[in-house]
């Protein structure tokens, strides 16, 4: 779970971080006989609003855990600040998920097998996973709407 920091009168608040970038891609552009060079970045945030498009309260929990990153400084792949065996950037926890996360075929070390497996287990368990990092996503809209929709099925 990613943590806040106390401050002045006991308020918290998440260090900013920049942005992750994980692709760059060529959307050079022709006007007229000249071609304009330019480059598009994606970001980690980018790619999880994206695959997550779907599902907003997970966007919401990747914000809370990881603070959309990946990777540390170092460009290793983040570990859990309270527990270093939570991975990546939905924080999949090593010792409880690398067997069954494998054997479904997902690398929760990568990005994309990261938020797979984020997928499958949201869609067992729904956001209990994540329960313990529920103070930061918990009174998002996102899941507000998560919660009334599973409380209406």
């Amino acid at each position: 779970m990613a943590s806040s920091i106390v401050g002045l009168n006991g308020a918290s608040f998440v260090p900013s971080v920049a942005p992750e970038v994980i692709e760059e891609k060529d959307i050079s552009q022709t006007a007229g006989n000249k071609k304009i060079p330019a480059k598009k970045r994606m970001t980690v945030e980018e790619y999880v609003r994206n695959y997550f498009s779907d599902i907003p309260v997970l966007v919401e929990i990747a914000k809370c855990e990881s603070r959309f990153r990946q990777h540390d400084e170092n460009g290793e792949v983040l570990r859990g600040e309270k527990n270093p065996s939570d991975k990546g950037v939905m924080q999949i926890n090593e010792d409880y998920h690398d067997e069954y996360s494998n054997k479904l075929g997902y690398n929760i070390m990568t990005l994309e097998g990261n938020t797979a497996y984020a997928r499958a287990l949201f869609e067992k368990y729904g956001t209990k996973p994540w329960k313990s990092s529920s103070k930061c996503w918990g009174k998002t809209t996102a899941y507000s709407e998560y919660k009334n929709l599973a409380e209406n099925n």
